[in-house]
């Protein structure tokens, strides 16, 4: 036995020893039969495959906290014990509407005085993202639309007002200083759609435009630098409790112009902050990468299932055939021999079907593949 397959044998051995309990689960919810998911291929004669489209399952994000937002409203009688007048209510509901509009133009032309959007780089299932600049100093920045409709998940504040929580994480990362997920410079509530205003670096693609770019799967060692850039991105936001839920390669920015990329994390749109014991029913994310615990027992956490979104990213850059969980669990999809067996192991212990026995992100930063 070599020394790295012995290092190998003698980590997986020891952390197959270290179970964490879990409380019994609920049986599985039905995933939607409208999702769908594009696999990507390559093609005989080379030709770059079709991107695959970011897919969530529609349902109500379900962080685990209470709602003390809701408030009653009653209506009082009138002196006279008659009811108040519907048309003083209708000219007060106008006078509100008119006062609204107004104040929604005020902060769009507060925003078109500042940016100049220009093309439309992706649209995805939160909302559409363009190209821009900031007027000042021509900045490149990334102008997100997010319609009402798709701001699936809130955030109550400090002072009782109700965030996308993509602004809240977004404030949060910026207030912590992590320099993995992109910055948000601005953020505009316009009552219909939010626009937040993102960092863009020049020049970056998505890593699954990369890998495309390379024509194939990358290079083990290559992955390694992605891959190990990504684990502490992810480990970071893991101590500020922030659950990505969606990781994957169209959700990878790689910047280019460095001798060596640069990993930055970008949509944090079906984001939620997490306890240490928290559970999930409702699963957001992309359908192909649904972690098998919630197929088996309709829950999942945070940590295990960035795990195994994180073998998934891994599988998808060193495989020429995209990643989707069923596949996977019935055989269909194998981790390629060609691998070293280091690089084999760490994708197992991503890819572990029991999330008791699926690798922490803690111990997976140990592990001899990435020294």
């Amino acid at each position: 036995m070599n020394n790295d397959s012995a290092k190998t044998h003698q980590f997986t051995a020891l952390r197959r020893n270290m179970n964490s309990s879990e409380t019994q689960q609920s049986p599985p919810a039905a995933i939607d039969g409208r999702t769908r998911s594009i696999k990507r291929k390559a093609s005989p004669d080379n030709e770059t495959p079709q991107k695959r489209k970011r897919i969530s399952i529609d349902q109500a994000c379900n962080t685990p906290q209470e709602d003390d937002s809701v408030k009653t409203v009653k209506r009082k009688a009138s002196e006279n014990g008659e009811e108040p007048s519907r048309k003083r209510k209708r000219s007060l509901d106008l006078q509100e509407t008119e006062s609204t509009s107004s104040s929604v133009d005020t902060v769009r032309a507060s925003f078109e005085e500042k940016y100049k959007e220009k093309k439309q780089l992706g649209e995805g299932g939160c909302g559409s993202v363009f190209a821009g600049y900031r007027k000042a100093d021509h900045l490149p920045v990334a102008i997100k639309h997010i319609p009402k409709d798709k701001q699936f998940c809130k955030q109550t504040d400090e002072n009782g007002n109700q965030l996308s929580v993509e602004v809240a994480m977004m404030l949060k990362l910026r207030s912590a200083g992590h320099s993995a997920p992109v910055s948000m410079l601005d953020w505009y509530d316009l009552d219909e759609e939010l626009i937040l205003v993102l960092e863009r670096p020049v020049p970056a693609v998505d890593l699954y435009e990369y890998i495309e770019a390379n024509r194939g799967p990358l290079q083990e060692e290559e992955a390694k630098i992605i891959l190990k850039q990504l684990l502490d991105a992810t480990v970071k936001l893991q101590e500020e409790h922030i659950f990505h839920r969606d990781i994957k390669v169209e959700n990878i920015l790689i910047e280019t112009g460095t001798d060596v990329p640069r990993v930055r994390l970008i949509d944090f749109g079906l984001s939620c902050f997490f306890k240490k014991r928290s559970r999930y029913s409702a699963f957001y994310g992309t359908t192909a990468h649904v972690p098998p615990e919630w197929y088996s027992s309709g829950t999942y956490r945070a940590g295990p299932t960035t795990v195994w979104q994180l073998g998934v990213v891994l599988f998808d850059t060193l495989h020429r055939s995209s990643f989707e969980t069923k596949q996977f669990l019935d055989d269909q999809l194998k981790i390629s021999t060609d691998l070293s067996n280091d690089c084999q192991d760490f994708l197992q212990l991503c890819l572990t079907k029991d999330p008791k026995q699926r690798s922490t992100l803690e111990e997976l930063q140990c592990h001899p593949w990435l020294r």
